[in-house]
């Protein structure tokens, strides 16, 4: 089985002494086949000869079988030429390793070549940040910025670190971190994320985050860890090598000592099929292209604004079957606005306001700051006191001596408060002074633009759709109409989803995923639960975006489509280069055993599958959407 951990010290140096190596090599066997030179220096020559062209894999051979690991391609290769050189076949010796060489030479830059265009594709990493000291611009690495610096990103320039607009308008390009063509308009007072390029305007940042938790630094972590986390494809070419190689080895022994003794054939042939047998038997084809292809589909993925952490997770995306959504903040904007205000007789609207926004004057739950920013006037907080917050529900306080309660009507129940219930299509917010009812307040949230096409195009992968919201069933249902989903569940507090997405686990095919979406402000635990969690990057919380296993970096849900169809399309690939090795290895090992194959063919074909599988790793890497 061919490790490929030797890979990593090929760098552009030894590449050109590789093939200096190779050349030298080549030039003395074809001296030493043509001049008539006496038998036993044709050897001395081409013993030569084969120790420039293969010393490093004779040596690679020896170091692993020391830390034991016996069967690699390296192992397979010397065996099979010091075999060949022994049987007499010097030029067989030393043209099998020239060819592998060249075959070796031709795969690194394959493999070279598809990595850095996969690093190319996050190329977001800012080389510097440039502060003002003493009237002077000066430049300094991004590591060396500490939280509130000031920070001046010209036109031209990345944005090194994240942070908020303090001075200047620009237009930023963030197609790198979200797949967005399209160029965004900021000014004073936004937010500004790292790895966006001002391409016009100069503007100057207040940095909110070092550089080690920035959203750049945060992508390249990911992407450098993604091929880590290993997936069962991967896992089972490990464990078919640990199989497959001895019995390969065992196979070409028996071919060598079994022929002969039954049909008394020369042991020189056998011996030599059995050779040619070893060499053909090594999977580079598998080792090589199969990882390839999972990073290429990651590279893929983030191209479009997706990050995938490992790829086992796209192999967990490929096979959907429920998919949910959290409803607020990823269907939604998230942004609530107060839409109504219904006081009861005797009380104005602006009066119903402004008791509520008092009793909220503490929470920072989106209904709590809509209601402050309806509001719109500073309050006074000292004059609140004694607040209790009902998880999901809703608040209590005392404001200036009354007791104010602000919730749903489940709390109006638990304090056995009479109400009139609402039938407004939002979030109904009752509120009572002193345990009499004089109002309510209705907060709507506005479907994201891009939801309904997410939802048709999932309707395309899964009938499974199921919307979970912590929102009145009114509400829930109004959104889930506008959507087009047909299963919803409403009222659940955070702990309420993280069992609805178990039991739907318990009930999933064997085999297949449920996925799960949300922005994460209370999603956490939910995201970490479901096989596969899909968090909100642009506006989602931190805590949403490290326990979720993808995130789709500006926030449409539309990706989530995409995002599992690029990992369909890797798997596929995948599957394809599976069968494709395997199946050619064992005709040709067919072909070897019975002599219709020669030990130059062999690694021919060996370098010829695996350049074809390669290449086919690397179709992953285009996605259109």
């Amino acid at each position: 089985m061919c490790n490929h951990h030797h890979h990593e010290h090929h760098n552009h140096k030894n590449a050109s002494t590789q093939i200096l190596r190779v050349i030298i090599a080549a030039c003395i066997l074809f001296f030493a086949i043509l001049a008539k030179i006496p038998e036993n220096t044709k050897f001395m020559i081409l013993f030569a000869a084969y120790l420039i062209a293969g010393y490093d894999i004779l040596f690679t051979a020896v170091k692993n079988i020391i830390k034991g690991k016996v069967f690699d391609e390296n192992f397979l290769m010397g065996i099979a030429t010091i075999g060949a050189m022994a049987i007499g076949e010097y030029p067989e010796a030393v043209m099998v390793m020239v060819l592998y060489q060249i075959g070796e030479y031709f795969q690194d830059k394959a493999v070279e070549k598809s990595r850095r265009s996969i690093t190319k594709l996050m190329d977001i990493r800012p080389d510097y940040a440039n502060i003002e000291e003493n009237g002077r611009i000066i430049q300094k690495s991004p590591e060396d910025i500490n939280i509130n610096d000031i920070i001046i990103v010209k036109t031209g320039e990345k944005i090194p670190l994240d942070g908020v607009i303090i001075d200047g308008t620009a237009i930023l390009e963030c197609s790198a971190l979200t797949g967005e063509a399209r160029p965004q308009q900021v000014q004073k007072g936004d937010n500004a994320l790292s790895g966006c390029i001002n391409t016009n305007g100069l503007i100057r940042i207040k940095v909110t985050k070092k550089f080690k938790e920035s959203t750049v630094s945060k992508i390249l972590e990911l992407v450098e860890h993604a091929s880590s986390k290993k997936t069962k494809a991967e896992n089972f070419i490990t464990k078919f090598a640990s199989y497959y190689t001895p019995i390969v080895v065992i196979g070409a022994v028996l071919l060598a000592i079994i022929p002969p003794l039954l049909t008394g054939a020369q042991f020189n042939l056998w011996i030599e099929r059995a050779l040619t047998f070893l060499v053909i038997s090594c999977p580079c084809a598998l080792v090589i292209s199969v990882p390839l292809t999972f990073f290429a589909g990651i590279g893929a993925a983030s191209r479009c604004g997706i990050l995938i952490k490992g790829s086992n997770y796209l192999e967990a995306l490929s096979k959907p079957d429920t998919i949910v959504f959290d409803k607020t903040g990823t269907l939604t904007k998230g942004v609530f606005k107060v839409t109504h205000i219904i006081p009861q007789k005797g009380i104005s609207n602006h009066e119903l306001l402004k008791t509520a926004a008092f009793a909220e004057a503490y929470s920072n739950h989106p209904i709590a700051s809509s209601i402050k920013q309806a509001y719109g006037k500073n309050i006074a907080t000292n004059i609140v006191k004694e607040i209790s917050e009902f998880a999901g529900n809703g608040v209590k306080a005392n404001v200036t001596g009354n007791i104010i309660i602000a919730g749903n009507d489940k709390l109006m129940d638990k304090f056995n408060i009479d109400y009139c219930k609402s039938n407004e299509a939002g979030t109904v917010i009752y509120i009572a002074k002193d345990n009499k009812f004089i109002g309510s307040i209705v907060i709507s949230d506005e479907v994201k633009e891009d939801a309904v096409k997410a939802v048709e195009n999932i309707k395309k992968i899964s009938e499974n759709i199921i919307m979970l919201t912590g929102d009145s069933i009114e509400t829930a249902d109004n959104i889930a109409k506008e959507l087009g989903i047909r299963t919803y569940f409403a009222e659940l507090l955070p702990a309420d989803k993280v069992e609805k997405v178990e039991e739907l686990i318990l009930k999933k095919q064997k085999g297949k995923t449920v996925i799960f979406t949300g922005d994460g402000i209370n999603d956490a635990p939910v995201l970490s639960r479901a096989d596969t969690g899909i968090a909100m990057g642009g506006l989602g919380s931190d805590a949403a975006i490290e326990a979720a296993d993808v995130v789709i970096m500006d926030d449409k849900p539309s990706k989530v489509a995409v995002a599992i169809n690029i990992a369909r399309k890797t798997m596929g690939i995948v599957k394809q280069n599976i069968i494709f090795a395997i199946g050619i290895k064992l005709l040709f090992l067919v072909l070897g055993a019975s002599g219709l194959m020669t030990m130059w063919g062999a690694v021919f074909a060996d370098v010829g599958v695996t350049l074809i599988a390669v290449l086919n790793s690397l179709r992953a890497l285009q996605y259109k959407y």
